[in-house]
């Protein structure tokens, strides 16, 4: 029997679990199932179950009888194979700047940093400080790590979370991490892959598989020619002639685009409507949580590129679990192995200056002070915006932030009483004017798997006119949406499928909202205040509002820091003089 890719075991005892199985001499799917209280397993053609495949001849299934002693019967979910990525330009220059802080000379006398925000952008500034030979100190505000990736358990031991966080391949320095951390494996692999719902049929999907036979931009390529039910042909020439000049002129043309929206940018180049209405809206909802009328099309044109130009570029994962305990802790332990400090209940209040306007400490909420010898701002910009000393107010480095606003956004978590059939192992793209992304995270991912009922996390998005709502309002929304996208399951009056329970998670700031004209606003991560930083993927770096912009923000950070060592010990020793007279 040949299996593909990396498993791992899901005890069955007592339940009903179906998996795929394709047989070379068979045209149709296969599923199987352990009988509860048994370990017989039984085959079925035509399943209307999706979800984790494996390669296995049927015939080895018949006549299996367990060993006498053998442990209960495993069936193993099928995650798809780490893709190649070690090779990619990308992640060699990720990779080589990981190795700069690892490898280059111990300093003689450690700083001590001080970095308010443990969110993915502060975690990795004190990462990489801590393997340069510093020690950090990360002051958390809440009781939970992760920021805008954090995650609460609930009574029942179940967790939600604060967005649906999606890995792609195209996130090398996020993928160099996991590398670092040694925990690659907590990454499920789908694949290669993308699926949208089908509004004018309700229950329908299309898809744009991309063959693993074919280089990059070639699958893409192929991908968009072979799907046919999203876009005509006429449709997908005008759209492919729209973007040659972005393929011919590089990145000083799509950084141009900055100051046009997506609506916009598409009526200039004579695409058709019907693009933006069949893929558009559900991109730019994906990357912004914002419409194509307010998203620059400079970010769509960054995320094409990144897409098309790496061969796994738009391959998706699901961390294997919650995020804190699975990605954050594995962060924090490192930096505390290194000598650096992680706190919770840490919340900074205020931003205290020396007379020559430098950082004197941070003031906590609890009365608390701490002081170092540089210090990093590592929050969401809106954050920034409320610790900034007035004194810093009218400095166009900090003045031009005005511009940069959180957009909100509202996660929603539904737990219902059946096992969902019409989905799939995978990300979707709902299509929806009220919802982003979904997934079935009783399918995606180990922790929360679930063999007898889903859980649906979805994006609900754009949220600025739903923010204020009650979680019951919000929810109600919801499920008149998923009706029209389950029509044999859901119904909105819960008819059909039971709500057994729901969590709302509203994030009235999340990332910073990507509308023309404010890439000028973003600022570098040293500010032009001696001994202080900023980390957040708000400021510059290449990959936008992402997890992968943030943990990049954050090495990019630490490099200044490090780049600026001889001056921030000598303003230290200054200061210790200073003291002692």
């Amino acid at each position: 029997m040949n299996i593909i890719g990396s498993v791992s075991p899901v005890k069955l005892s007592g339940t009903i679990q179906r998996r795929y199985l394709w047989h070379p001499n068979l045209d149709k799917k296969c599923s199987f199932h352990k009988c509860s209280g048994s370990n017989r397993l039984e085959s079925f053609r035509n399943s209307e179950f999706m979800g984790c495949q494996m390669k296995a001849p049927i015939w080895l299934l018949k006549d299996r009888k367990p060993r006498h002693g053998a442990s209960p019967l495993q069936v193993f979910c099928k995650d798809f194979p780490r893709p190649e990525l070690e090779n990619t330009v990308n992640f060699l220059e990720a990779a080589q700047l990981s190795s700069s802080f690892r490898d280059g000379s111990r300093p003689r006398k450690p700083l001590k940093v001080v970095i308010a925000g443990a969110g993915l952008a502060g975690l990795s500034a004190a990462k990489y400080l801590a393997d340069a030979g510093h020690k950090p100190i990360v002051l958390e505000a809440r009781d939970v790590l992760g920021g805008k990736v954090a995650a609460w358990k609930d009574s029942d031991g179940d967790w939600y979370e604060t967005g649906l966080h999606i890995f792609f391949g195209a996130y090398p320095n996020i993928q160099n991490l996991f590398g670092e951390l040694g925990i690659n494996d907590r990454l499920q692999w789908k694949e290669h892959s993308m699926i949208f719902a089908m509004p004018n049929k309700p229950g329908e999907f299309s898809r744009f598989d991309f063959p693993e036979t074919l280089p990059a931009p070639f699958n893409g390529i192929f991908a968009i020619l072979r799907n046919s039910e999203m876009l005509t042909w006429p449709e997908k020439v005008r759209f492919a002639i729209g973007l040659l000049p972005a393929m011919l002129g590089g990145q000083a043309y799509v950084e141009a685009q900055d100051g046009l929206t997506v609506t916009e940018w598409m009526r200039r180049q004579g695409v058709p409507d019907r693009v933006n209405d069949e893929v558009f809206i559900a991109m730019s909802k994906a990357l912004n949580f914002i419409n194509p009328d307010e998203l620059s099309m400079q970010c769509i044109l960054i995320a094409l590129n990144r897409f098309l130009q790496e061969k796994h570029g738009s391959k998706m994962a699901f961390l294997d679990g919650n995020p804190p305990e699975r990605l954050c802790k594995p962060i924090a332990d490192h930096i505390e192995s290194l000598g650096g400090e992680v706190w919770v209940n840490s919340r900074t209040q205020k931003i205290e200056l020396n007379t020559d306007g430098t950082v004197k400490h941070f003031l906590l909420s609890s009365g608390n002070i701490i002081s170092g010898d540089v210090y990093v701002i590592a929050t969401p910009v809106d954050i920034l915006k409320l610790l900034l000393p007035q004194e810093w107010k009218d400095i166009p480095y900090f003045k031009k932030l005005e511009k940069l606003v959180g957009v909100p956004v509202i996660n929603v978590h539904i737990w219902f009483d059946r096992k969902l059939k019409n989905t799939y192992d995978h990300l979707l793209f709902s299509r929806s004017p009220l919802l982003s992304v979904y997934a079935d995270m009783s399918v995606t991912c180990k922790e929360y798997y679930d063999p007898d009922r889903s859980m649906l996390e979805l994006v609900f998005a754009p949220a600025e006119q739903w923010i204020s709502c009650s979680d019951q309002e919000i929810v109600d929304a919801t499920m008149q949406e998923l009706a029209k996208l389950f029509p044999d399951e859901i119904a909105a009056d819960q008819s059909k499928a039971k709500i057994l329970k729901y969590h709302v998670v509203k994030t009235p700031r999340s990332v910073y909202k990507t509308v023309p004209d404010c890439e000028p606003c973003r600022p570098l991560q040293r500010s032009p205040v001696k001994g202080f930083y900023l980390a957040g993927d708000y400021t510059k770096q290449k990959y936008l509002a992402s997890m992968e912009g943030a943990v990049l923000s954050g090495k990019l950070c630490a490099q200044a820091i490090t780049q600026d060592y001889e001056v921030l010990v000598a303003q230290a020793t200054q200061r210790e003089v200073q003291v002692s007279i």
